[in-house]
């Protein structure tokens, strides 16, 4: 029987998790490590307790992935994204990360993380035109 094969933009909380534990129980079975585990610094609004930004990402196989950055412009300058990282960074060792890893786009921060000892070992084009995904590392050992 031929499979259903469907191009979608929605695809659904049980199709991802199909994709998600189909993947997880591959590399489980051809590395026997099992060590996948989100990752997130929140930063919260003093006052109200809401999360206005921060850092998302997770460990897996001896990586750290950073997959999403985020802080308002009113938190921007003061030392707030560079402590967020460290903390990532930080629970990135604890949990045995020899590298980290991200990308950035060429309008957003490669500078920044620059500053922080990343360094860049790849780069796309993309649009809008003259802008690049920019692919960075940095050694956690």
């Amino acid at each position: 029987m031929e499979p259903v094969l469907t191009v979608t933009d929605a695809p659904g909380e049980a199709a991802m998790a199909a994709i998600q534990s189909g993947l997880a129980a591959f590399n489980d079975a051809a590395t026997g490590i099992v060590d996948r585990k989100p990752l997130a610094v929140l930063v919260s609004d003093p006052r109200t307790g809401e999360v206005v930004g921060g850092v998302l990402g997770r460990t897996s196989l001896g990586l750290m992935f950073v997959d999403l950055v985020y802080l308002p412009d009113e938190l921007r300058g003061g030392g707030v994204g560079r402590r967020m990282i460290a903390m990532a960074e930080e629970e990135g060792r604890r949990r045995g990360c020899a590298h980290v890893m991200l990308y950035t786009i060429t309008f957003q921060a490669p500078g920044f993380y620059a500053k922080l000892g990343y360094r860049e070992f790849g780069r796309i084009p993309c649009d809008p035109p003259g802008t690049a995904r920019v692919f960075m590392t940095k050694a956690l050992r």
